[in-house]
């Protein structure tokens, strides 16, 4: 198979799908490499790299897209890049189709293969390939939220971990998964006094026993979340649908009881937000003011720390890779179901339940190896 990346076209995207060690996995399987010069630039990884790798090494990204058999990407395509794609062409990436129509149409028109790294599961029901991200993701919001506190950011001037004689920051965290670990972890390095929030009572016991008085839990319901943001100088939206637009727990009308100057760091943008006011922003400009109120609400957080993010996810995404361009899309998803999940459409028809649902669009499983 002729597999292929592109430098990314997400405003202030600097990672990239492929390393030059994956690059050798490739070819040892059996299989050419293509790689956009420069695409590996923002995560420190030279072009001479690549080619010392194996990789062949093309000037412009409709030269990839027109060669190549599979696209492995880090983010979904964007206007710019659906002229070049091909019917039947495998693209392997972040897709978060849910909180996107219209690229989820354009897929389908396009009759594309589309394998989204965030609906695929493991063994245990586990999701594999957005665990990595949700991991630096939660730790940056930590980072970015106690800047943007900051009273020159427009904060409320507050420290996260106080000072001797004075009180810390209140850290709320909606959402008791990878992220909002992520983020607790960090927040409680910091000295934050920690709540955390989730509506799986189970969870909330597991997180009570492994960090004890470190941390208080509440169980998660609209009352309860609008009395915890009432009382944080920073939230982080952590909440996760898989596949699914993530739920508006956080309403405009709780803004005005916040304190002002108080920080959301709405992680759960990519997927629509958590929070009602949240809107898509972008690294060199970040956050807007809603009612006193800073929202951070970058969809590519892990993006800022593009060596970091690069290595961590395509450790994660090769082993998926491979095993497509080994067997083909379709018997790589008859052998693996958790595979098979990461498929969301398919030569024409929408094979993810969550987005159709999303959009109230007919959903077509897939069959054996193939779709009815």
């Amino acid at each position: 198979m002729k597999v292929g990346t592109v430098t990314e076209t997400k405003q202030n995207e600097y990672r990239v799908g492929l390393t030059p060690s994956n690059v050798k996995d490739y070819i040892s399987h059996g299989h050419e490499v293509f790689v956009q010069a420069g695409a590996g630039a923002g995560a420190s990884l030279p072009d001479e790299e690549y080619l010392a790798a194996g990789a062949k090494i093309l000037p412009a990204a409709k030269d990839i897209w027109n060669i190549c058999d599979m696209i492995v990407k880090v983010k979904e395509p964007l206007e710019a890049e659906l002229p070049f794609i091909r019917e039947n062409q495998i693209i392997y990436a972040y897709l978060h189709l849910a909180a996107d129509r219209r690229l989820t149409e354009e897929l389908l028109e396009r009759r594309v293969k589309a394998v989204a790294y965030e609906t695929i599961r493991d063994a245990a029901g586990g999701l594999p390939l957005l665990r990595p991200m949700s991991e630096v993701a939660g730790k940056l919001s930590i980072q970015v939220g106690a800047r943007c506190l900051e009273k020159p950011m427009g904060g409320s001037g507050i420290l996260l971990g106080g000072a001797v004689g004075v009180k810390n920051a209140e850290c709320l965290i909606i959402g008791g998964g990878v992220v909002g670990v992520s983020a607790m972890k960090v927040a409680i390095g910091l000295g934050a006094n920690v709540t955390i929030m989730d509506n799986n009572i189970d969870r909330l016991y597991y997180l009570d026993d492994v960090f004890g008085n470190r941390i208080q839990t509440l169980y998660s319901t609209p009352a309860a979340v609008e009395v915890a943001v009432m009382n944080a100088d920073l939230v982080i939206g952590a909440v996760l649908v898989p596949g699914a637009k993530a739920p508006k727990l956080i309403k405009k009308e709780y803004l005005k009881q916040m304190k002002p100057g108080s920080v959301i760091v709405d992680v759960a943008v990519d997927q629509g937000g958590c929070c009602e006011t949240s809107k898509i922003t972008y690294h060199n400009d970040p956050t807007f003011v809603v009612d006193g109120i800073i929202h951070y609400c970058v969809a590519n957080m892990p993006g800022a720390v593009s060596q970091t993010s690069t290595f961590a996810l395509t450790n994660a995404t090769l082993s998926y890779g491979l095993k497509i361009a080994d067997m083909g899309l379709e018997n790589a998803a008859d052998a693996d179901p958790g595979l098979k999940l990461g498929v969301n459409t398919y030569s024409g028809k929408l094979t993810c339940r969550e987005v159709a649902e999303a959009f109230d669009m007919e959903y077509t499983p897939m069959v054996g190896n193939t779709t009815p």
